[in-house]
């Protein structure tokens, strides 16, 4: 197996000693869901989230990070981040805003930090899968380790 070239996600992992392994998948270009990651890595979609950028119209740029299998709930995203209205950003906006291309947004390492908000649900697994920055390669973490080193905040977010 070749060694995996550690991400930047990873990286600064590695610098906060924070607990994680890599986990390489086979990517399908046509199908950048999470329900095909989960699919590829063996895993329940419960624990395999997606990172959402979205734009309030207090806050500006905050991050939304849900099971692969949920809609986040805009109106309350734009509650708990402190807007009145948020919307996902633009595809085209993904990379100048985050660093990160679509299927490959990890919640760690963006060009600046935003706000952050995880899915309440992401406590109830020993460990959860995230974007580790690239296509192809998912970080698995405790969640209470990345909820810590990003300073996120826990609530319900998604569509019921």
């Amino acid at each position: 197996m070749k060694k995996q070239n550690k991400t930047n996600a990873a990286r600064l992992l590695d610098k906060a000693k924070v607990a994680y392994d890599l986990v390489p998948y086979e990517v399908d270009e046509n199908n950048l869901a999470a329900d095909h990651v989960a699919a590829s890595l063996g895993e329940d979609i419960n624990c395999v989230f997606k990172t959402l950028v979205l734009k309030g119209d207090r806050t500006g740029h905050f991050v939304c990070v849900v099971p692969g299998n949920t809609e986040v709930d805009l109106k309350k995203a734009a509650k708990v981040s402190g807007n009145k209205k948020a919307d996902l950003i633009a595809m085209k906006e993904l990379l100048p805003t985050t660093g990160y291309i679509r299927g490959g947004c990890s919640p760690i390492g963006m060009k600046k930090p935003f706000p952050t908000f995880f899915h309440e649900t992401c406590t109830a697994f020993p460990f959860i899968y995230v974007s580790a920055g690239q296509r192809g390669l998912q970080l698995k973490i405790a969640p209470q380790d990345l909820v810590n080193f990003v300073g996120a905040t826990v609530a319900d977010i998604v569509v019921e």
